[in-house]
């Protein structure tokens, strides 16, 4: 709730101008724009994420750039949500009668949204959206393309699932609140619809699939070495790639604990309340600096963490200081303040649960408006990731060319080559 007293209780102040099935959809929409942003980004720093993630080039020199095709789907996604979100306020005027009352609408919007995305439409370039779905369909069940099928394609929309956990809960709660006897998907939002098990366990499918996909890198590195016998092994046991994979499961406790808690709260038990917050914290604590130090470590190829590199660095003569301390020494981006803002900023947000950890923000985090809010962060967390993560993995690759894409592990690089880094962090 937001607090509003002029307003009835069972919907916020917010959920009569932005219910929970636009909300879903604006993010959605969002995240288009935001693909768009990234190949547009991308390529005027000289990196080609299309060929990265093997998607075929341009056919002829007419046909739109990547980003603009993107651009023009964005466009199209946005104007749909723009005219039925107005129309929906044309009918509802924000009365909370009529708001419950119309929640067929935006449950038709989110269809037409889906089909968007599925149905080709001669006016909008269908290649781009039949490679998502293929890609999505093999991700989710946990598959994984070899090193030259798009495997880092595969990898980049994994993590980015696993940021859009919550959206995938939220799709799920405004299904079941519809199909609900006497419901409608634009009442006040019932995560515990379907029970108390499925929503979390739904948010949980994302860093699954990533869990799975880390052990199966590490049978293709094992199988690789067995299949060398008693050759010296170039590409490492596959350690980091379980290590990975230990970094996504650290995701689960704190959605087991979670969920444990709102049970507890809605069964009135406040003698369990102490002990589960307390494993929820250790629990969020625990991924969020795993997760910061994989990405600044890991994802970016960063020397921030390397206590051998800093302490190399600290030895030399000044003149012979050829890279920004704990950065690399290839940067596309080019400032180094730019890097230092970014981990910043990552560390930031990964650390937005610590809101319910203040009394005056702790209300904020739980109200519609908030939980929305904190979304949007994670999002745009992610925005931000997939840049430097592009831009490692084309390093990886332009930096050691006998090498298949996406097989370059991290220690092997490392140690064959001191100025340049291009190692597979999964």
């Amino acid at each position: 709730m937001d607090g509003d007293p002029r307003v009835e209780p069972q919907l916020d102040s917010f959920s009569l101008t932005f219910p929970l099935p636009f909300r879903v959809g604006f993010i959605i929409t969002l995240a288009v724009w935001g693909w768009g942003l990234n190949l547009h980004g991308l390529q005027l720093a000289r990196i080609d994420l299309p060929a990265l993630i093997r998607y075929p080039g341009r056919t002829s020199p007419a046909a739109l750039s990547h980003h603009l095709s993107t651009y023009r789907f964005a466009t199209v996604l946005s104007a749909l949500l723009g005219l039925c979100l107005a129309l929906f306020w044309l009918l509802t005027l924000r009365d909370p009668r009529r708001v419950v009352d119309h929640g067929w609408l935006p449950l038709a919007y989110l269809l037409a949204l889906a089909a968007l995305f599925a149905v080709p439409l001669r006016n909008l370039p269908g290649q781009g959206r039949r490679r998502f779905l293929v890609t999505l369909r093999r991700v989710s069940v946990g598959g994984l393309a070899g090193a030259r099928d798009g495997k880092f394609g595969d990898i980049l929309l994994a993590d980015v699932l696993t940021s859009y956990a919550k959206v995938l809960g939220d799709v799920f709660v405004t299904a079941c609140m519809f199909a609900s006897p006497g419901g409608s998907a634009t009442d006040r939002p019932n995560r515990d619809c379907g029970g108390v098990v499925v929503v979390p366990l739904l948010m949980a499918v994302p860093s699954l699939i990533r869990l799975r996909q880390c052990v199966i890198e590490y049978l293709r590195v094992r199988d690789a070495n067995s299949s060398r016998h008693h050759e010296e092994s170039t590409n490492g046991w596959g350690g980091q790639h379980l290590a990975n994979a230990l970094k996504y499961a650290t995701a689960l406790p704190v959605i087991v604990t979670s969920s444990m808690q709102r049970s507890a709260e809605a069964a009135g038990d406040a003698s369990a309340g102490p002990g589960l917050y307390r494993a929820w914290l250790l629990a969020v604590t625990v991924n969020s600096l795993y997760s910061f130090y994989w990405d600044v470590t890991k994802d970016w190829d960063l020397t921030l963490f390397a206590p051998s590199s800093t302490a190399k660095m600290l030895r030399a003569p000044a003149s012979s200081h050829h890279q920004p301390w704990g950065l690399r020494p290839r940067l596309a981006f080019r400032l180094p303040s730019l890097y230092y803002g970014v981990v910043l900023l990552d560390l930031l947000l990964r650390f937005t649960w610590s809101m319910k950890l203040s009394p005056h923000l702790d209300r904020f985090s739980g109200w519609e408006v908030g939980i929305f809010v904190v979304e949007l962060l994670e999002v745009f967390r992610r925005w931000v990731w997939i840049f430097f993560r592009a831009e490692t993995e084309w390093i990886r690759t332009t930096s050691s060319p006998v090498l298949g894409l996406d097989d370059v592990l991290l220690g092997d690089y490392r140690e064959a080559d001191g100025d340049e880094e291009d190692g597979e962090d999964f």
